[in-house]
């Protein structure tokens, strides 16, 4: 979907901050605190890169099952052409919450735009902090984030989100760029960090929808023939990498649902799975919202939110069911987690589908500035939604990958 970003520019002092900050983390250390039956996998077997798949399941370098959950932290697709929010607060520490909250994964997302820029902009270098970071330009901030996080422990998906910094196309061209341009900042990235241990992976696209179809052999909109010519040219570089695919909207033959979520919709994978010459790479990732972002027909059905088992099974879970490929779930989320509200209902529903299923996910968003969905953080960029994060406790503490040098 087109997500609105609104902008809150705010500056704390240093001092002010870090009181805050403190207190945020020692809230969220209390809420965190689960014991080792609750844990959805082992915690103290730290997670090996390269990961590949295995079935439905996603693997590390030693052969064992783990679970990517984390975050989307957006920023370096819109004009800023930098992750949100360093306006407020240094990015390290931004990295360190995260991480200190049980992710162990962070979706980035950026634009072919602005990997081609020289400035960035929403940085308060005033405040003491993201010293590093001034007079860079947007892929040497990318560097910055990326080498940190491994620093840290945190995995990096890369995450080609928009190919100009305004909207989200419909195709992987459009918008003043070919084809040519998309897979040519790919193979960019992917002789960037092809040996940065903790960049994991590549999300070839944001939610595909509009014209683009699923296996119907037309080279200007068939999403899954488009997914193969660029997962091959980033393989013949970064060949451990994980080839990350989403959804289209509609446009699959013989389709069960009438309507989807833009790039959730992977029912094509049945009969036209996405090919790769490297086995055990491919990734399947829907998006996932509630009646927040739009009021889909489904959630007035009768039988809602017992309705929504079914539509997950036919969108995309029969893939990780069926042993197919894993299911990485690269967006969901929204502002209300009541137990009354639709939103709500749905968002607390998809939880614990998560959670009995053991699906993998990262959450829209970190940003509290998604106008749509709200984020993690609330709008002082420090400070944790806590109703929010409670629930997705459930689905915490994460495994953790070896810190980088």
């Amino acid at each position: 979907m087109m997500r609105l970003y609104s902008r809150i520019h705010q500056t704390f002092k240093r001092s002010t901050f870090y009181l805050v900050f403190l207190l945020s983390i020692a809230s969220v250390t209390f809420l965190s605190t689960i014991s080792p039956a609750q844990l959805p996998i082992a915690q103290k077997v730290e997670i090996q890169p390269p990961l590949s798949t295995r079935g439905a399941d996603l693997i590390d370098a030693n052969k064992r099952s783990i679970l990517l959950r984390g975050v989307n932290w957006f920023g370096m697709e819109t004009e800023t052409q930098a992750p949100h929010g360093l306006w407020a607060r240094d990015y390290k520490e931004m990295l360190a919450q995260i991480k200190s909250l049980g992710y162990n994964v962070i979706r980035l997302p950026y634009s072919v735009q602005a990997l081609r820029g020289t400035e960035i902009s929403g940085v308060n270098f005033e405040i003491g902090s993201n010293r590093e970071l001034q007079g860079k330009k947007p892929i040497e901030v990318m560097d910055a984030v990326v080498q940190e996080a491994g620093r840290q422990g945190l995995m990096i998906l890369l995450d080609s989100h928009r190919l100009n910094n305004q909207r989200i196309p419909e195709l992987w061209y459009g918008d003043g760029f070919t084809e040519e341009d998309w897979i040519g900042t790919w193979t960019m990235l992917a002789e960037r960090y092809k040996n940065q241990p903790n960049v994991i992976g590549a999300d070839l696209k944001n939610e595909p929808h509009g014209r683009a179809s699923w296996g119907t052999g037309d080279r200007a909109t068939d999403w899954r023939l488009a997914a193969e010519r660029a997962g091959e040219a980033i393989l013949k570089i970064a060949p451990n990498w994980l080839i990350v695919v989403e959804g289209v909207e509609n446009n699959v033959p013989g389709q069960q649902l009438k309507q989807h979520w833009m790039g959730g919709n992977l029912e094509g994978v049945r009969q036209f799975p996405v090919r790769l010459s490297i086995k055990n790479r491919v990734v399947y990732s829907p998006h996932e919202y509630g009646a927040g972002v739009f009021n889909q027909p489904w959630f007035s059905a009768i039988d809602f939110p017992r309705n929504l088992t079914t539509r997950w099974e036919k969108a995309f879970f029969y893939i990780a069911r069926q042993k197919i490929a894993p299911i990485w779930v690269g967006e969901f989320g929204g502002r209300q987690v009541d137990e009354t509200s639709i939103e709500g209902r749905w968002q607390r529903r998809f939880v614990q589908f998560l959670k009995e299923n053991r699906l993998g996910f990262a959450y829209w968003s970190w940003n509290p500035n998604s106008q749509d969905t709200g984020g993690i953080l609330i709008d002082d960029w420090t400070q944790i939604d806590q109703p929010k994060q409670e629930l997705l406790n459930q689905l915490l503490p994460a495994q953790t990958m070896q810190a980088t040098r």
